[in-house]
């Protein structure tokens, strides 16, 4: 099981028409483009996915229509959380777990739970769910931080198995890594530290930026996890610029400003959340002409040197 959600994950966007429906033939590009880009699982209604504004018939549409819909047969990791356990637990065995391989469970909201509030949470969770559990650490959404030591403690319940971590915290994860038991997965949640985090054990990124550019983030994991770390960095770098702008106006606002000039679905966000501003828009609009000049570049230096 932990083996095939190592890799490359993509945190779904779900693509809204002009008239705030779910656009499902937008979303139908998104799973093409993603699968065929190589990422190696998906993520559906997670943070990414505007999860809060969907109503429980718009979840479980998404979820039908991504497992009908995934062209190479990926791994799904389904977001499933809360800030009330009971209500958590209890959506359970309405939801359709088949072709599921995991949840992704973000760190309960606005109640802040103690430590030991936290393990009581997933234990709960962990014990009743027919999937296995990756817990979401995300502080600076949830208000709560995960500690190194309490993921460790619920790494020994036999139905968790790993953390997207997006709590910026290296020290944190290295603890987690040095520590969890063989297999736990440690993911990280925020792709500017990807590259940090493999090179403390970490097994992947769930990404965002890959709604986008899954070529490009899923080369350079998966480059790294096989030992070819030579152009790691380089080839990360290319991509820093963009990372910094997908997150300027909120997520997912930027990357889905970034599909949309890509052709692959419209920029419509649900309120709270407004569309990119003009200025942004061209931010993101020279940035990937670069992103494209790059790849122009690095596809003639490897004809060249195939042929030397």
């Amino acid at each position: 099981m932990n083996e095939r959600l190592k890799g490359t994950g993509v945190a779904l966007v779900t693509p809204f028409g002009n008239d705030g429906r779910i656009d499902f033939d937008a979303l139908e590009r998104v799973l093409e483009h993603v699968s065929t880009g190589g990422v190696d699982y998906l993520v559906p209604l997670g943070t990414t996915a505007e999860t809060p504004t969907l109503s429980k018939v718009e979840r479980a549409d998404i979820l039908k229509y991504v497992k009908s819909n995934n062209p190479k047969n990926l791994p799904i990791i389904l977001g499933k959380g809360s800030n009330c356990t009971a209500e958590l637990i209890d959506s359970l065995p309405d939801t359709d777990f088949d072709g599921i391989d995991a949840i992704l469970s973000v760190v309960p909201y606005y109640n802040r739970p103690t430590q030991q509030g936290l393990i009581a949470h997933f234990s709960a969770l962990a014990d009743k769910s027919p999937v296995p559990i990756i817990l979401y650490n995300v502080p600076s959404r949830t208000a709560s931080n995960l500690e190194a030591a309490t993921t460790i403690s619920l790494a020994a319940h036999p139905n968790i198995i790993g953390i997207k971590e997006a709590s910026g915290n290296l020290e944190q994860c290295a603890i987690i890594a040095s520590q969890a038991p063989t297999g736990f997965l440690l993911i990280s949640g925020d792709d500017m530290i990807t590259l940090p985090l493999l090179s403390l054990g970490g097994a992947g990124v769930i990404s965002v930026i890959a709604n986008a550019f899954p070529r490009q983030i899923s080369e350079i994991v998966s480059e790294y996890l096989s030992g070819k770390t030579n152009e790691t960095a380089r080839h990360f770098h290319q991509l820093v610029k963009m990372i910094q702008l997908i997150f300027l106006e909120g997520s997912p606002v930027g990357v889905k400003e970034a599909m949309r000039q890509l052709g692959i679905c419209p920029n419509s966000v649900r309120l709270p959340l407004v569309s990119s501003s003009e200025s942004l828009a061209t931010r993101i609009r020279e940035e990937i002409e670069k992103i494209r000049q790059i790849k122009k570049v690095d596809k003639t230096t490897f004809m060249l040197k195939k042929f030397l």
